[in-house]
């Protein structure tokens, strides 16, 4: 399948140069040259298969034109070795746990996928060369990438995250690494670290010495895969007969992950609607309101991976709907929370219903509470374990959280991290001299 720009000047692409280059020369992101339907029949009896078998049908669909057969089902058994259960919180409210994978976070998934993938496409090149992968991190993409492509030959991976503005343990997960991990902490916000990875990638001399790719969402391969959870989620509701009228939640902040779920509505999954839940960082609300998209720098709140004040995937949410705020406002709807009703949603799910929210999820929780209808039953992305962010969840709660084996073991690390200015010059004097 070909592949082409969002601002329509790069056509005819390869899925191989689309995931190798990561964004386009004309600074758009890449998009399918189309997206096919899935048969009924998938869907009369998905109930009955399981996350991995649904979820190589999906890639297969995105991918299965350009990546041999038996290695696509091994990228996807292999990306996919773990649960997410489908929780139910209130009589029509489900928590869609994706937190179940190596760095307890939803992006697990895309990160996994998109370092075997490139793994396969390198290794089909067979050039010495080695790749440098780019990615900024407002919390968890950077964890998620970094663990993904950990030990991998042929590629270095270089996290950019603002200094400050991500968790202690969220930092602990990609700082203490080292192999082919660098962490770079950046002065800045993480629309500063997006913006350096994005001037990288413009940058002429810079590209003619190394060989730069991105692993954030607007690389292909790493937010096509998040498609799969929302199949999955599908699966349970029908599995449970209550699949009619399905509301997805999606707490967003880049927007990959709701454009993954508005894909898989594309390839015919049955889907109500989907909100698009914000905190104070509501660029979306502000457009779905006006019909007007206007950036602005990004503030700091408890939901931390939010803090998005231009998120790079509403360039593939307009062109998915012709440029149309009518059609978009038609199946998304927006909302926005501020800190204080994060943290009542929080501490109130949790006392009444005994469910321990992350601030994110709480984000969709709250919207799915404020509003969902009662013929619908809804669905919201848990995104990331709460012990992620320990200090806010136990001040909110009162309690002590228990922090799972597997982030404990992160935390034993030491931090290794290079600072860096939010100027582009002092990133491009750092990687033209490796």
């Amino acid at each position: 399948m070909k592949y082409y720009s969002t601002n329509k000047k790069i056509t005819d692409v390869s899925l191989q140069d689309a995931v190798v280059k990561g964004l386009a020369d004309d600074k758009g992101l890449f998009m399918p040259n189309n997206i096919k339907s899935l048969p009924q029949s998938f869907f009369d009896t998905i109930e009955n298969l399981s996350f991995q078998e649904m979820s190589y049908t999906v890639a297969d669909a995105f991918f299965g034109e350009d990546v041999e057969a038996d290695a696509l089902k091994k990228i996807v058994y292999e990306t996919l070795n773990f649960d997410v259960p489908l929780v139910k919180v209130t009589d029509n409210i489900y928590s869609l746990e994706l937190y179940h994978g190596p760095t307890l976070a939803f992006k697990d998934v895309g990160g996994r996928f998109m370092s075997r993938l490139l793994g396969y496409f390198i290794q089909k090149q067979n050039d010495n060369s080695k790749v440098k992968v780019l990615v900024a991190t407002s919390g968890d993409t950077g964890s998620a990438v970094a663990n993904g492509f950990l030990g991998v030959d042929g590629i270095h991976v270089f996290v950019l995250y603002p200094k400050g503005l991500v968790s202690p343990i969220q930092e602990c997960q990609f700082t203490t690494l080292g192999q082919n991990i660098t962490a770079l902490e950046v002065d800045g916000t993480f629309d500063d670290c997006q913006a350096l990875v994005k001037s990288a990638f413009m940058d002429e001399e810079l590209n003619a010495k190394l060989k730069l790719t991105s692993a954030n969402s607007i690389n292909v391969a790493r937010f096509l895969p998040q498609s799969f959870y929302y199949f999955y989620a599908y699966a349970q509701l029908k599995k449970l007969g209550i699949a009619n009228e399905v509301v997805m939640c999606v707490p967003s902040g880049n927007f990959g992950n709701i454009t993954a779920g508005l894909f898989a509505k594309r390839m015919g999954l049955p889907v109500k609607r989907f909100v698009a839940a914000n905190n104070l960082n509501d660029i979306f609300l502000q457009y779905l309101q006006t019909g007007q998209y206007k950036p602005r720098p990004s503030v700091s709140t408890i939901a931390n991976a939010m803090d998005v004040g231009d998120p790079s995937n509403f360039a593939r949410v307009l062109d998915l709907y012709n440029n149309s705020h009518e059609a978009i406002s038609a199946e998304i709807s927006g909302v926005s929370y501020n800190d204080q009703q994060i943290a009542e949603t929080l501490k109130q799910c949790y006392t009444e219903t005994g469910y321990l929210l992350d601030p994110h999820g709480a984000v969709g929780y709250k919207a799915l509470q404020d509003g969902l209808k009662e013929s619908e039953i809804g669905v919201f992305m848990e995104t990331a374990h709460p012990a992620k962010f320990l200090e806010t969840v136990e001040t909110i709660i009162g309690e002590k959280v228990e922090i799972p084996q597997k982030l404990q073991e992160f935390m034993k690390g030491t931090k290794q991290s290079l600072s860096l200015s939010k100027d582009f010059e002092s990133l491009k004097k750092y990687l033209m001299e490796l």
